[in-house]
């Protein structure tokens, strides 16, 4: 447990370092945005490159982790869907489910990727942007197609939905990664300095980014909603994934990888999507919040009942 606190540590210093500077010396949104846009633009696509150019994916269970994350995610997506006629009966409208899809289904790659660095290293890392591949279009689809069922009041054609997709640089770096690995595509030292130096960055810069969108209002009475949101994400999803991988043959370093990508708390780029397509943006905020919050206390049990 005291190994797993100490890879935890940093990464929620860091994310409470953003949330005191949004508050004090960097207080334009405009900043924010800036730093969001490079590391999600350029940094972060230059990690998941580099990581996965340098990594050796045959020590790795490559298709026990993918697949055991595909999977949970697969299904508790379908979870949600499935509890959409109760939700509407217990006052739940079409842009609040939205949100509580949205919150139990995406995910945090700094977080996730900060972790397993912190935990494995290099092996850790490649592991979890592996797994990246598996969850990113999954989630993405049914994120967009969700919103455009409950919330949108412009409904977005599976052309629409696709193009979403298909833009997004954090799967197009994977995949480049991966055809490199997989090729053996040599590349110059001049890209390895660059791509290394660039890279170092990303995560720490994606952490500060997350801690200035934190919205601590309401966080104290939180709705049914936003409690929903947190039991799937942070109690469910971790139960789930982790039983999947265990079927699958995952065990080890490689199992508490799984565990710490499932227990990771939802990604703020859903409070963005919330706004852009009429979804419930303020609970979203709040159920971001929260479970960035008490996934300090949560992520460190899971990692430690699943690692070895």
């Amino acid at each position: 447990m005291a190994v797993v606190i100490a890879a935890l540590l940093p990464v929620f210093l860091l994310t409470v370092l953003g949330f005191v500077l949004k508050r004090t010396l960097m207080r334009l949104d405009t900043q924010w945005h800036g730093l969001e846009q490079l590391t999600y633009y350029v940094l972060f696509p230059v990690l998941l490159v580099q990581t996965l150019v340098k990594a050796d994916l045959t020590k790795v269970p490559v298709a026990g982790v993918g697949g055991a994350l595909l999977l949970a995610a697969l299904l508790m997506c379908l979870l949600c869907l499935a509890l959409r006629g109760p939700l509407a009966r217990a006052g739940v409208d079409g842009p609040a489910f939205t949100s509580i899809f949205q919150g139990a289904t995406r995910w945090q790659t700094y977080v996730a990727l900060s972790v397993s660095r912190n935990l494995y290293d290099s092996t850790g890392l490649a592991l979890a942007s592996v797994a990246m591949v598996a969850i990113i279009p999954l989630v993405n689809v049914f994120s967009v197609a969700v919103l455009a069922r409950y919330a949108s009041s412009e409904k977005r054609s599976v052309s629409a939905i696709v193009m979403t997709v298909l833009k997004n640089p954090l799967i197009w770096a994977c995949v480049i990664g991966l055809v490199i690995n997989v090729t053996h595509i040599p590349l110059p030292q001049i890209w390895h300095d660059v791509a290394d130096a660039l890279g170092g960055s990303s995560l720490a810069i994606g952490l500060l980014v997350t801690g200035a969108g934190l919205h601590p209002e309401g966080i104290f009475r939180p709705s049914l909603a936003a409690s929903i949101a947190l039991v799937l994400k942070l109690v469910l999803m971790p139960v789930l994934t982790v039983a999947l991988a265990v079927w699958f043959g995952v065990a080890g370093a490689n199992l508490a990888i799984v565990a710490a990508c499932a227990a990771v708390p939802t990604s703020p780029s859903a409070y963005v999507l919330a706004r852009q397509m009429g979804g419930d943006a303020p609970l979203l905020a709040q159920i971001i919040t929260l479970q960035t919050i008490l996934a300090a206390i949560t992520m460190p049990i899971v990692i430690a009942a699943a690692g070895p």
